[in-house]
C-alpha cells in the first residue's frame, strides 16, 4: 500500500515556486486594496464634514460603525472559511466589500454613510484574515513569518497610495469619486482571483477534497516530483478535545496571551487613531485637505519601507527584540506629530517616523504571534489577538473624536497619542523576559521560534 503524503512537510522539503509567489502577490494585491478601502473614509471625512456641514467630532459615529464591521468580520466572516474555502470567502468578500463601496459614493447622510461603512468594512475583515490564511498555508514554515511580513505590507502600501490617489482625486472630482475608486478596484481583482488563484492546500486536504486537484497544485510546485494519480494526502496536525480558546490560557501561555493581547489592543488603537483623525487635525491647523492626505499616507508608506527593513533582522534577533525599539519609536514620532509646528516637512518626517514604528509593529506583531502559539491553536491565537485588537481600534477613533469634542489641541491629542505605544513597548519587555525566561527552561530543540536563532 502506497505511503500517504503528508503535505506540509512536503512543502517544507521543496524550494519556493512560481506558484507560491502567484500566492503571495495575490494575497498583498488583496491586502492592499482593503488597506485603500479601510483607509479611504479617513482621507474623505474632512470633505464630507464640510460638504454636510457637521461639526468633526460626529463623524465618529462613521469611524466606529466601520471598525465595529471589521470586529464582526473577524470573528463571523472569517471563520466561514474552514467550510466553505479560503478561495470562495476571499473572492466573496472582494464582491461584497467592492459592491459597497461603491454604493457609498451615494451616501447622502450620517445613517447611509454608517450603514454602508459597517457592511464594506465586515466584508474587509473577511478577506485581510483569509489572506493571511493563504499565505501562510502555502509556504514552507521556515519562512512563514517573513512572508507574512511582505504580504500585509500590501494593506499599509494600499492604504498610503490611496492617499495620494485621494489628493489628486478630491479636488476635481469630489470624495465619491474615491469610493467609486475603491468599489472597482476589487471587483477587477476578484474577477482575476477567479482565474488564476489556486485554492488553499490545506483546505482541500482536511477536507478530503479531490486528490488529483491536490497532485495537479503539488506539481506546479515542484513539476520534478513524482505525484501518481491518487496519491493520498495528509495533514499532520495536533488536535485537543473542546474549545481552543481555553487552551490560550494552558501550558504557560496565559501571561505570554495577556501580554499579547496589550500590544494588539495598544497598537491598533494608535494605528486607527492615527489614520481616522489625522487628516482632519491637520486640515484643522491649517494645512489643505491633500497636504493632510499626503501626510497619513507618509505614515502609512512608511511602515511597507520599515517592514522590509526590519524583516531580515527577524531571522537573526528574534521578533520581540525589533518590536520593543519599534513602538518607541512610535511613540517619539506621534508625540512629535503635535509638537513640531506649522512646518509641512516636519509633519511630513515625524509621520514617517511614527508609521514606520507603529504600522511596522503591528505587522512584526502579526508574525510574533503566529509562532507564540502550537500549530493546534495558532488560528485561534491570532484570531484572539486580531479581534482585541479591533477593540481596540473602535476605542482610538472614539477617544479621539472625544478629545476633538472638547477642543484639545494638536499637541494634547498627539501627546496623549503616544500613551498606547509606550504602553505596547512595556508589554513586548515584559513578552522578551518571558521568552528569556522559557529559553533557559526549555531544551534548545524546543525553544520558542519567537526567540533569536
Amino acid at each position: 500500500m502506497e505511503t500517504p503524503i503528508e503535505v506540509a512537510g512536503w512543502i517544507n522539503g521543496r524550494r519556493v515556486s512560481s506558484l507560491q509567489i502567484l500566492v503571495l502577490v495575490c494575497c498583498a494585491a488583496a491586502a492592499a486594496i482593503e488597506g485603500f478601502d479601510t483607509q479611504n473614509i479617513g482621507y474623505v471625512a474632512p470633505a464630507i464634514i464640510r460638504d454636510w456641514h457637521i461639526p468633526p467630532h460626529e463623524f465618529t459615529t462613521v469611524f466606529v460603525s466601520g471598525l465595529i464591521g471589521l470586529l464582526i468580520g473577524c470573528l463571523v466572516v472569517a471563520p466561514l472559511a474552514d467550510w466553505l474555502g479560503r478561495k470562495r470567502i476571499l473572492i466573496g468578500c472582494l464582491i461584497a466589500f467592492g459592491i459597497f463601496s461603491l454604493v457609498s459614493a451615494t451616501a447622502h447622510s450620517m445613517l447611509s454613510l454608517s450603514v454602508l461603512r459597517f457592511l464594506t468594512d465586515m466584508g474587509l475583515a473577511g478577506g485581510m484574515a483569509n489572506a493571511i490564511a493563504m499565505t501562510s498555508e502555502y509556504f514552507p514554515a521556515r519562512m512563514r513569518s517573513w512572508m507574512t511580513v511582505i504580504m500585509f505590507c500590501g494593506f499599509p502600501l494600499g492604504a498610503s497610495l490611496g492617499g495620494f490617489l485621494a489628493a489628486a482625486i478630491i479636488p476635481t472630482y469630489g470624495w465619491p469619486m474615491v469610493f467609486v475608486v475603491g468599489g472597482i478596484l476589487p471587483l477587477v481583482l476578484a474577477a482575476l482571483f477567479v482565474m488564476f488563484l489556486p485554492e488553499s492546500i490545506r483546505h482541500l486536504v482536511v477536507k478530503e477534497m479531490n486528490p488529483d486537484q491536490i497532485g495537479a497544485i503539488l506539481r506546479r510546485i515542484d513539476p520534478h516530483s513524482d505525484l501518481p494519480r491518487g496519491t493520498r494526502f495528509v495533514m499532520a496536525e495536533e488536535r485537543v478535545p473542546g474549545l481552543t480558546v481555553k487552551h490560550l490560557m494552558r501550558e504557560g501561555r496565559a501571561l505570554g496571551t495577556v501580554l499579547i493581547w496589550i500590544v494588539f489592543f495598544m497598537s491598533l488603537l494608535d494605528i486607527f487613531l492615527l489614520t481616522s483623525w489625522l487628516p482632519e487635525v491637520l486640515h484643522d491647523a491649517g494645512f489643505s485637505i491633500s497636504a493632510s492626505a499626503i501626510a497619513t499616507a507618509a505614515l502609512q508608506g512608511s511602515g511597507v519601507v520599515g517592514a522590509f527593513a526590519v524583516g531580515p533582522l527577524l531571522d537573526r534577533r528574534g521578533c520581540l527584540a525589533v518590536l520593543l525599539p519599534l513602538y518607541l519609536l512610535a511613540a517619539i514620532g506621534i508625540a512629535a506629530i503635535g509638537s513640531v509646528g506649522g512646518s509641512f516637512l516636519l509633519i511630513l518626517l515625524v509621520s514617517c517616523a511614527a508609521g514606520v514604528g507603529i504600522v511596522t509593529g503591528q505587522n512584526v506583531a502579526n508574525a510574533f504571534a503566529a509562532v507564540f502559539y502550537p500549530t493546534y491553536i495558532r488560528a485561534t491565537g491570532v484570531g484572539w489577538a486580531l479581534g482585541i485588537g479591533r477593540i481596540g481600534a473602535i476605542v482610538g477613533p472614539t477617544v479621539g473624536g472625544i478629545m476633538l469634542a472638547m477642543h484639545w489641541t494638536r499637541a494634547e491629542i498627539f501627546g496623549a497619542g503616544a500613551i498606547p505605544s509606550v504602553i505596547a513597548a512595556l508589554a513586548v519587555l515584559g513578552l522578551i523576559r518571558l521568552e528569556r525566561a522559557k529559553k533557559i527552561a526549555t531544551p534548545p530543540a524546543q525553544r520558542p521560534l519567537s526567540a533569536p536563532r
